[in-house]
């Protein structure tokens, strides 16, 4: 995407992308290592496969869009809070795979764009998480925080207080839908590649 110029045919893709992560993001399910809340989706893999093909502020846009459509259609039983956290960490992995597969548009090169973005989401997933989601969460729900480590101590006996909740939950969470959007992207993107480049 031109930064200049954003022509006609690019913001119908981004506006298809994002209605596609949309409607990806309802379709979600819980993993057995994390607490029920945390639930994986495939939206990024619209947003990533968006980014690859229009560019990283492309990404950015898809997934904004993504957020709004979830509060037109859905609202927000977070104050917006899990909306921002999502955005966020979304960002973190979509953002520098593309940039990084914007200056090495080979196989290789969006390959190691995901592994970064991966890395970057885990990290970025993990920071937000501690001083911002669960803190948040506890703050909005009335919920002290010993029940919210507790439901991952319920699952991984060695989680004993938020730093180990984040460490072996919400780290191994992100770092698994990382891997599982970067794979059903790289498997998906060549053939619809032809589509977004048209």
């Amino acid at each position: 995407m031109n930064h200049n110029k954003i022509t006609t045919k690019e913001i119908a893709k981004i506006a298809i992308l994002g209605a596609l992560a949309f409607v990806l993001m309802l379709i979600e399910f819980p993993l057995p290592f994390a607490p029920a809340f945390y639930k994986l989706d495939f939206s990024e893999t619209a947003v990533l496969m968006g980014g690859f093909a229009l560019g990283p502020l492309a990404a950015v846009v898809i997934e904004a869009l993504k957020i709004v459509l979830k509060l037109l259609f859905k609202g927000t039983s977070t104050v917006f809070v899990g909306e921002f956290a999502n955005f966020a960490v979304g960002c973190a992995l979509t953002v520098p795979a593309a940039i990084l597969y914007k200056k090495h548009k080979t196989k290789r090169g969006a390959l190691m764009g995901m592994v970064l973005g991966t890395l970057c989401m885990t990290i970025a997933g993990g920071l937000v998480n501690y001083f911002v989601m669960l803190p948040m969460y506890s703050s909005l729900y009335n919920m002290p925080m010993d029940v919210i480590i507790g439901m991952g101590t319920a699952i991984i006996p060695a989680v004993k207080d938020m730093f180990t909740f984040v460490l072996l939950c919400t780290v191994p969470f992100n770092l698994v839908k990382g891997v599982l959007v970067s794979v059903v992207t790289f498997l998906l993107y060549k053939h619809v590649s032809p589509i977004l480049h048209k």
